[in-house]
């Protein structure tokens, strides 16, 4: 091993050292009340050489972002590249991956789409600010392909694939976030599963260009929650 390339592993392994300190901080005190110099602490570093690694702490939190996103494009190509699936079935596979990248890491998760809806993201380099976005909008178009295969086949509506692709990432990240805020008001109780389960349903239900009949009969109503 040549000595240009130990430095770079010795860099990239102090880098993932501070993501690590990074989201037990967070998880800990939650990102309004972490500070760098807690990160630093926790990583067992100087806060001088977190700021050699990430300038700021919404660039550390938009890190924590990537990890998810690049999880996320590898799920959604396995279904994509998934044959002889039927339109309907890629939407349930569809599900099963956004339901997998949730549970390999909620916390990041909730972190990425708090981040992708407020002012923090202004303050990211263009490089990461850069890298982010293209990794959602290569999640999407996944998305969006899945979908145009179903309205190629007359299955689905005859509307735009990305906009169904972003009608569902809006649903699934609405959810999500809506969860979280519940704990504001000491709700203890986890329903995300159980709603995102309705909310699939209601939104299959919905981008279906012919009804199946025995999807309509009458059911009786949920038990409260």
């Amino acid at each position: 091993m040549g000595i240009h390339e130990r430095k770079e592993r010795e860099k990239e392994r102090r880098r993932q050292q501070i993501m690590i300190a990074a989201k037990r901080v967070f998880s800990a005190n939650g990102f309004a009340k972490s500070t760098m110099e807690d990160i630093a602490r926790e990583a067992e570093l100087s806060p001088g050489t977190i700021y050699l690694y990430f300038k700021n702490k919404d660039e550390l939190y938009a890190s924590l972002s990537l990890r998810i996103l690049q999880y996320l494009n590898i799920r959604l190509k396995h279904v994509i590249n998934h044959k002889g699936l039927e339109p309907e079935e890629y939407v349930e596979a569809l599900k099963q991956a956004m339901y997998d990248v949730y549970d390999f890491d909620p916390l990041i998760v909730i972190n990425m789409f708090q981040l992708q809806s407020s002012e923090s993201v202004k303050n990211l380099s263009p490089e990461l600010l850069s890298e982010i976005i293209e990794l959602s909008q290569n999640s999407l178009g996944t998305m969006a392909d899945i979908f145009e295969k179903g309205i190629k086949k007359g299955i689905f509506i005859n509307h735009h694939p990305q906009a169904i692709a972003d009608a569902l990432w809006g649903m699934f990240s609405g959810l999500i976030l809506w969860e979280e805020s519940k704990k504001l008001f000491h709700e203890n109780k986890d329903h995300l599963k159980p709603n995102m389960e309705i909310a699939f349903e209601l939104f299959t239900r919905g981008i279906r260009l012919h009804q199946n009949p025995a999807l309509l009969k009458d059911v009786a109503p949920p038990t409260p929650q």
